[in-house]
């Protein structure tokens, strides 16, 4: 009964001859196309793609809806035209240092404006600043038509300056007010799960 086994399956190997009938491969390719399926997209498909289309769209409108209900309008007013704004004369049209200036500040407010974060509970605070804010702008073209009339002067161009400087000054204690109620009202949300 010893026998080695690769022994003995050489020897059956050699024993069979083991050989394909005729037509074999052509009745396997026949039943391989049968068994396989066919590459139909059927209506169930597009009926799965239109509903996953219409629950992400009912998912955003509503989303849209229930954030987008606020009654605080953003609005930008500009009340000069265009033209009016290539032919306004400012100082930084006095020198290129001027303009530097200017541009700095100019830039500088505008950065502080389009961070501010407008919200129910802080628009009468933002407004009250806006205000504050139109005046100093109004105050500042009535400068630069003095500046107009009058020439370049260093009281002017000092007054100027510290117009723009007060305006971002403004803009950054509006800034702060905002994050000192905003951190009173986290605090008050802490204190009230507690």
């Amino acid at each position: 009964m010893e026998q080695d086994l690769r022994e003995m399956f050489k020897n059956q190997k050699e024993a069979k001859q083991y050989t394909i009938k005729n037509g074999h491969e052509e009745r396997f390719l026949k039943k391989l196309q049968h068994s396989m399926p066919v590459d139909k997209t059927s209506p169930k498909v597009w009926l799965k793609i239109a509903a996953l289309i219409v629950v992400i769209l009912s998912v955003g409108f509503s989303y849209t809806y229930l954030n987008g209900t606020n009654d605080v309008e953003t609005s930008v007013v500009d009340r000069g035209s265009v033209d009016e704004k290539q032919t306004e004369f400012t100082f930084g049209d006095l020198s290129p240092d001027l303009k530097k200036v200017e541009n700095y500040y100019v830039a500088n407010i505008n950065i502080e404006l389009s961070k501010l974060e407008v919200s129910p509970d802080t628009k009468d605070l933002i407004d009250s600043f806006m205000e504050q804010l139109n005046n100093l702008n109004l105050e500042y073209k009535t400068l630069n038509l003095e500046l107009k009339e009058l020439g370049p002067n260093d009281q002017t161009i000092t007054a100027l300056i510290e117009n723009l400087q007060l305006r971002l000054q403004l803009l950054q204690k509006l800034k702060k007010k905002l994050n000192e109620l905003k951190l009173s009202k986290n605090e008050q949300i802490k204190e009230n799960s507690i």
